[in-house]
């Protein structure tokens, strides 16, 4: 029986990319470093077909870019621009999803999820807020209005109702969400120490807005 190396599977050569470059992540001091990183980053999981992380270092580095170059720069239109294309992906694949496991088996409502939240961060947050708004009460039926995932797309859907004008509208959302995470999750868990971030980060915005 031959041993496999690293050299015969292409796929450990990109995780152990990922390895380095999230080490290099973790040091890069400066913008122009972690904008190179995040893209990079982006690059590998989308090769790996993890789309979630992919999207997730795209964001970042659009975040960075919009900051940086503004949001009219060429290089982060491309960004948007991939982004874009990665909301098309899941377009396309809820309809195989819904007709393969059914409208409301888990993994379609994930992928409605995920949808929504590629949706928002190509630059629809009011689309993204309303298709979440619309998953909300069909997770609470099937899986349960306290189970975890449930809970993360209150929070998601939070984030966007603040992102697309209503900043109040999240600040209250957060504020009904931050003690059931608390009970349920336990009051240190990230999730619930992301939700009492977000809810102070709105909770600003909602006061200068007022």
């Amino acid at each position: 029986m031959r041993v496999l190396h690293a050299a015969d599977d292409p796929r450990a050569d990109i995780r152990l990319r990922i390895t380095l470059l999230e080490a290099e992540l973790a040091d890069a001091s400066g913008p122009d470093d972690q904008l190179r990183v995040h893209r990079a980053l982006a690059d590998a999981h989308d090769t790996l077909g993890n789309y979630r992380q992919a999207r997730d270092h795209s964001q970042h580095e659009l975040d960075l870019r919009t900051v940086r170059q503004g949001p009219d720069h060429p290089d982060t239109l491309a960004t948007r621009h991939d982004l874009a294309g990665a909301r098309d992906q899941y377009a396309a694949l809820l309809p195989v999803v819904e007709r393969v496991r059914g409208p409301e088996h888990p993994d379609t409502l994930a992928t409605r999820h995920e949808l929504a939240r590629w949706t928002g961060a190509a630059g629809d947050p009011a689309g993204a807020r309303d298709q979440l708004a619309a998953l909300l009460p069909v997770r609470e039926r099937v899986l349960g209005a306290e189970h975890p995932t449930t809970l993360a797309t209150r929070h998601e859907l939070a984030g966007w109702t603040g992102a697309a004008g209503d900043p109040a509208g999240a600040r209250d959302q957060l504020a009904a969400l931050l003690p059931v995470r608390e009970r349920v999750l336990g009051p240190d868990h990230p999730a619930t120490l992301v939700t009492r971030r977000s809810l102070e980060y709105w909770a600003t915005e909602a006061g200068a807005a007022g």
